[in-house]
């Protein structure tokens, strides 16, 4: 169909139609998320204006976003940005793209931390989707978060400058950063992909350093579970998101490290995916 006259229904037809055809995951929603970015608009006016004629430099651009996307690379990585938690955070090759299922940690501090002048740290924070959505819902909260890869700090500081938060960033490895310090909440995503994991070739375009982990996936939250007495405040709590298959292995490192109130927390899929554990010693 030549492309001088399309209007917004027939661009968003045609396209949807090309990334069904390459066998992309719900490709309507990403050709909407592409052409409203472009045209800097939601997806109801998108809807409610799709007789309107498209711009030949919008075309173009559009359909490079689609080439793109066809070739596999991720929708938030094409826009440079994905929504978490209502907040709109900018994303990069640096970062991983904060997955829905995260939210669940960030629900899970907020029902469980009392305290309204808690401390509170974010190990390996990527793009501060975690500390900068509990920030955002306990202003009076002092939050801090650290990351190895100074790539993905500088991200995560143009976001909490985006959003005017007050997270406090430290480069460094999980708690090392923080030495002599300690919280009343210890929060992380880790990497806890087993290097050998037949599903890791679907996240090529993402950061691997952030993704995998050496001893089946165990080994960083290892790490943390150890380093994490040292740092929490009598009746601090460690929440910690990992693999739908590692429930039972987390709450084991768990109850050997001494903590009590250990329990496994779903996803939206039914999995288990956070675990958390008390300091009560």
């Amino acid at each position: 169909m030549p492309t001088d006259s399309l209007t917004i229904d027939q661009l968003l037809r045609d396209a949807t139609q090309q990334l069904d055809r390459a066998n992309i995951e719900s490709p309507r929603i990403d050709c909407e998320l592409f052409l409203g970015d472009l045209l800097e608009k939601d997806r109801t006016w998108l809807r409610c204006w799709g007789d309107k004629i498209v711009n030949q430099e919008i075309i173009q651009q559009f359909q490079q976003m689609i080439g793109r996307r066809i070739k596999g690379e991720p929708s938030a990585y094409i826009v440079g940005y994905k929504e978490f938690w209502s907040l709109k955070l900018k994303v990069t090759a640096a970062t991983l793209i904060p997955r829905p299922d995260t939210e669940i940690l960030v629900e899970t501090v907020l029902q469980k931390i009392t305290n309204p002048n808690a401390k509170l740290v974010d190990l390996g924070t990527g793009t501060g989707a975690i500390a900068l959505a509990i920030q955002s819902e306990q202003t009076g909260w002092k939050v801090s978060a650290s990351d190895y890869s100074v790539d993905a700090l500088d991200v995560a500081k143009a976001n909490a400058a985006a959003l005017n938060l007050p997270v406090e960033f430290s480069h460094g490895s999980w708690l090392e950063p923080f030495a002599g310090q300690q919280f009343d909440c210890i929060v992380s995503n880790p990497p806890y992909i087993d290097p050998k994991d037949v599903h890791l070739p679907s996240l090529v375009n993402e950061p691997i350093t952030a993704l995998t982990a050496e001893n089946h996936g165990l080994a960083d939250l290892q790490q943390i579970i150890a380093q994490a007495p040292d740092h929490l405040n009598e009746q601090g709590w460690l929440m910690l998101e990992h693999g739908f298959d590692q429930g039972e292995a987390v709450r084991a490192l768990l109850t050997e490290a001494a903590f009590s109130a250990v329990e496994t927390i779903k996803d939206y899929g039914g999995n288990d995916r956070i675990s958390i554990g008390k300091k009560c010693y």
